[in-house]
């Protein structure tokens, strides 16, 4: 799986760095960071959760 992060699309909600802060941040404007696009299996439950609850739908999954 491979992790894209759109931060043009990003509004800061910060969701996805609040269920998986192992593999997302934000910026100093909360802006979405990626910090690993290709997560460990033990990570893509988080990654596949912190997508989901993306109001903007800023994070996506690729298989």
């Amino acid at each position: 799986m491979r992790i894209i992060a759109d931060t043009s699309a990003c509004v800061g909600a910060g969701q996805c760095a609040l269920v998986a802060g192992e593999l997302f941040d934000q910026d100093d404007d909360g802006i979405v960071e990626l910090l690993v696009d290709v997560p460990d299996a033990a990570d893509e439950p988080a990654a596949r959760r912190a997508a989901a609850l993306c109001p903007a739908r800023a994070i996506t999954i690729k298989e």
